[in-house]
């Protein structure tokens, strides 16, 4: 079986930007615009997927995205096991360690074994998930039961990473919520550069080509954009290919 061993994302390893496709809030024909859009800004990738689970509708999402892409890694962000999709490239096998809550420490993830014995081609892409005050409650918040790390203090966010990477996780995903007021701060992203040497996922709240190229200079080898080009696909293609630059 392939996931036995040490998995990394299959984004392109120098980084850069990554686009989060939410099939609660968009249909297939909407995933194929902003995949088509997404691909003239010259992103590495997608994320498919939400908080709040709407696993019936990945494939379908998975489908009209390869098709406008021209073939970019697509990797799924599952809500819950029950939606894990084989369409996909790679799973983010999460692990909510800034939380406390079980289902999202071990639950969850012991009921996806059977999906990944059944689809030994899909990667799983051991994750160390963080939830980042972003300034607002967020859909992760609010469905996990857990709260999230205080936005100012890089020290314990990196305790929690460096924690995770000594567990054996590969990857870290810092996330301030969808609609996030604030997004995780560079001297955050900073902190948590210092303590791991795998990919560093940083997403939510980044509205503005600043913000991403901040995040990447930060430290961040993937910066994660959604919601602007939900809202504003016009600004959004434009802000796009500016933060994929950046």
């Amino acid at each position: 079986m392939s996931n036995g061993a040490r998995v990394g994302l299959p984004f392109d390893e120098r980084g850069g930007l990554v686009v989060l496709v939410d099939p609660g809030r968009s249909t297939p024909s909407d995933a194929s615009a902003l995949a088509s859009r997404a691909s003239e800004g010259e992103v590495c990738g997608f994320l498919v997927g939400d908080s709040l689970g709407h696993g019936d509708r990945v494939s379908d999402h998975v489908e009209a995205i390869r098709a406008a892409s021209g073939g970019a890694p697509i990797v799924q962000f599952p809500a819950r096991a029950a939606e894990l999709s084989p369409h996909v490239d790679a799973v983010l096998f999460l692990v909510l360690v800034s939380g406390r809550n079980p289902r999202y420490l071990i639950e969850e993830q012991l009921e996806a074994v059977t999906f990944f014995e059944r689809h030994p081609e899909v990667a799983a892409v051991s994750t160390a998930y963080l939830l980042i005050d972003g300034g607002r409650p967020s859909a992760v918040e609010r469905v996990t039961g857990t709260r999230p790390l205080p936005a100012d203090d890089a020290a314990l966010v990196a305790r929690h990473v460096r924690a995770a990477q000594m567990i054996g996780m590969h990857a870290t995903y810092l996330e301030a919520g969808s609609g996030a007021a604030r997004a995780v701060s560079p001297r955050v992203i900073e902190a948590v550069r210092r303590v791991t040497d795998g990919p560093l996922l940083v997403g939510g709240g980044i509205t503005t080509t600043t913000a991403a190229a901040d995040a990447r200079h930060a430290g961040a080898d993937y910066v994660v954009i959604g919601t602007l080009f939900e809202r504003e696909p016009a600004a959004g293609l434009h802000t796009l290919a500016a933060a994929a630059r950046a």
